[in-house]
């Protein structure tokens, strides 16, 4: 997990280019490092509450130990997301650091692309498709200060 994050300083202006994206990029990357981490986290929580409770009653202490961390995962995961939302950027996969950033392509409404590991934002993908539809983001576009 990384350190503390300051309060984003980041001056947001929608819909995003393709230049924006990745000038947004060093903090959403921190941000969607810390979800996918949280969100592993809390998958653990959530089958050790599986693992230690019975008929769905929390019978013991170790239950209720899980149960509580599960929450307080939750609560990281929703602000992570709270964040992101903040500079506009969607959140579609917390398993894997899949994010949206609405942006503009040649006119065209689209979402620039990106999911953690990945070294910047050079795919785009239309509203009503998805991952498995992205393109590659044209080189003209990434060397852009928009």
């Amino acid at each position: 997990m990384s350190a503390p994050r300051p309060e984003p300083t980041l001056k947001v202006t929608l819909p995003y280019t393709a230049a924006q994206a990745n000038r947004a990029l060093p903090l959403v990357r921190r941000i969607v490092a810390d979800l996918v981490a949280h969100f592993r986290h809390w998958e653990d929580a959530v089958r050790q509450v599986d693992l230690t409770s019975h008929d769905n009653m929390l019978e013991n202490a170790d239950a209720e130990r899980w149960q509580k961390e599960a929450q307080r995962l939750a609560a990281e995961i929703e602000g992570c997301v709270r964040e992101l939302s903040e500079l506009g950027v969607e959140v579609r996969g917390l398993d894997v650091g899949l994010v949206d950033f609405p942006g503009t392509l040649n006119g065209r409404d689209v979402y620039f692309c990106w999911m953690l590991g990945e070294s910047a934002v050079t795919h785009w993908h239309d509203h009503d498709t998805g991952f498995s539809n992205r393109q590659p983001v044209p080189l003209a576009e990434l060397a852009t200060h928009g």
